[in-house]
């Protein structure tokens, strides 16, 4: 039996005029066998949509005004509660926010004092402001999606909002005493 790619490699030219009638029908295949092969081979591989778990604002990143100066960055997840709903306490919303880890630190967001305040509405919105350890942190546009995203796990959660702020800027004095205990800092 002949090997698949070694018809392509020794192929007779169409002009040999010593191709017996058998090997010019093969040879005649050939040509559309190659054609379905690049054909395949050029065909673009399909490419999953992403899906969005959170709105950005389109501020995110540098600010346009002053070299060097981050704008406020924030993302939107949940949906309006039902009136009559029960509200998630405080308590909960802080165990979803200890889910989020800084992916260059080994330990919680929370833990790490990086959530400067938690504002629960009367209707179950939550407004949180957090900061990041630092400005040039690589995560700086996805942080606070993947906050809102855990907190919207909580039962009695409405409209999630995070928001990224620089002031006052985060210093390791914010961190619990449990981080710094994770990180050998004491």
């Amino acid at each position: 039996m002949m090997n698949f790619l070694s018809k392509f490699l020794s192929r007779k030219s169409a002009d040999d005029e010593s191709t017996p009638a058998s090997d010019v029908s093969d040879a005649n295949k050939e040509p559309a066998v190659a054609e379905e092969i690049t054909a395949a081979a050029a065909a673009p591989e399909p490419v999953m949509p992403e899906r969005p778990m959170y709105e950005a604002s389109p501020q995110a990143g540098m600010g346009y005004g002053d070299p060097g100066v981050m704008e406020e960055f924030e993302a939107t997840a949940g949906e309006t509660l039902l009136p009559g709903s029960e509200i998630a306490d405080e308590d909960a919303v802080v165990e979803a926010m200890r889910t989020v880890y800084d992916p260059e630190i080994p330990v919680n967001i929370y833990d790490l004092g990086l959530i400067y305040t938690i504002d629960i509405a009367t209707g179950g919105d939550v407004n949180v402001e957090m900061s990041l350890t630092a400005p040039g942190c690589p995560v700086a546009g996805e942080m606070p999606g993947m906050v809102a995203s855990a907190v919207t796990q909580v039962d009695g959660t409405g409209v999630i909002t995070v928001r990224l702020v620089w002031e006052p800027q985060w210093t390791m004095d914010r961190m619990s005493e449990d981080a710094k205990l994770a990180l050998g800092m004491i």
